[in-house]
């Protein structure tokens, strides 16, 4: 952050981070106007949520205490186009997005970084644990002091080239430190209480969800990898890789979900082993580094450790060859990409690599 003051959009979901946020750039002097983005979420389904019935009057009640101006953006159409439909449109095709973060790809650093910018101001903020910083190689985005709030994962699709107009001041903090900051202050939603689930989809029901949107898969056959059906599944919105419990299968060893076959309309099932794959292939990319090392790490997901793994370039996509093998790849999810503290770069998981699949790309480069 400069010394000079800067005129500052903060984007505030009403949540004690994006006040605290919004806090730090004001005691620093920065001329700050708090943003909530309104995104058609209904009070019901989203009580406590970062974008719920809520928001706009926790995030208006922080800004009257900072004296700040406080503005309210609405995003409901771009919201259910680029998040919720892609959601479900993914969902229907057997694969796993995280909306989360498209969510940041498509609304908060995509469109409103562009109306800050239309509207005259020098960088837009969030209550996001990441660091952004300058090097000898370029803008760089980085890990957050606070490694079990580190948000990056969900940060990656940030252009390179706007990193510069983004502020993190989170980002050297610990979530203790910051609600201690939100009491010090007076906050008023300095014991908010965090939200865990996906906006849209409170206490993560996904069945209500797709349900009230009048979305259903048909049942079919549950079936193995060898193709011998063992059982019939209800729809395969209802089922998740990895998922163990809920199957009704009578079996020696317990099953676990492996993948989903959309266009067999089917559930593959396999033993908990048989959840490890190699490698992986990952496209969509968005990319902050030309280059990648010897060795890098990679999270595919958020609440996974980074597991070490070299990245081999393929045009447009990312074969990945793991170290160790991981469990649980799943298509539709971010596999996202760092050296040390610094993010690489990430991608959206296509394919998961067969044990002789990822033998024969260590042995291509």
């Amino acid at each position: 952050m400069t010394a000079a003051a800067k005129k500052v959009l903060v984007a505030m979901s009403g949540g004690v981070d994006s006040s605290v946020a919004a806090l730090l750039l004001r005691e620093a002097g920065h001329a700050i106007t708090g943003v909530t983005m309104g995104l058609g979420i209904r009070r019901d389904e989203s009580p406590a949520g970062c974008c719920g019935g809520d928001a706009i009057e926790d995030a208006k009640r922080v800004c009257d205490r900072l004296g700040a101006p406080h503005l309210v953006f609405d995003f409901a159409s771009l919201m259910e186009e680029r998040v919720i439909r892609k959601f479900t449109d993914e969902y229907l095709k057997g694969r796993t997005p995280n909306p989360c973060v498209d969510c940041n790809r498509y609304l908060k650093f995509d469109a409103l970084l562009a109306r800050a910018r239309s509207l005259g101001f020098d960088y837009l903020a969030t209550g996001h644990y990441a660091r952004v910083a300058k090097t000898a190689s370029g803008w760089g985005l980085f890990r957050a002091a606070d490694k079990n709030k580190d948000q990056t994962y969900f940060l990656y699709p940030i252009r390179r080239d706007d990193l510069p107009a983004v502020l993190f001041p989170l980002g050297e903090m610990k979530k203790e430190e910051v609600r201690a900051r939100a009491r010090a202050a007076g906050l008023p939603v300095a014991q908010k209480a965090e939200s865990q689930d996906i906006c849209f989809i409170p206490q993560g029901d996904y069945r209500r969800f797709f349900a009230q949107r009048r979305l259903a898969s048909p049942p079919g056959d549950i079936v193995d990898s060898s193709g011998c059906v063992r059982g019939r599944h209800t729809g395969i919105l209802a089922y998740t890789i990895g998922q163990r419990s809920g199957l009704g299968i009578s079996a020696p060893r317990p099953l676990y979900v492996l993948r989903y076959d959309a266009v067999k309309n089917q559930v593959v099932v396999g033993h908990k082993e048989d959840l490890l794959a190699d490698g992986l292939v990952a496209g969509d990319l968005n990319l902050h580094s030309d280059s990648f090392p010897e060795t890098a790490e990679v999270k595919i997901r958020y609440r996974k450790k980074p597991a070490p793994c070299r990245v081999i370039r393929d045009g447009e996509k990312l074969k990945v060859v793991f170290r160790e093998p991981q469990e649980s790849v799943t298509p539709g999810q971010a596999a996202v990409f760092y050296e040390g503290g610094r993010v690489l770069g990430g991608g959206v998981i296509e394919t998961a690599w067969a044990a002789h699949e990822a033998e024969r790309a260590k042995g291509s480069v």
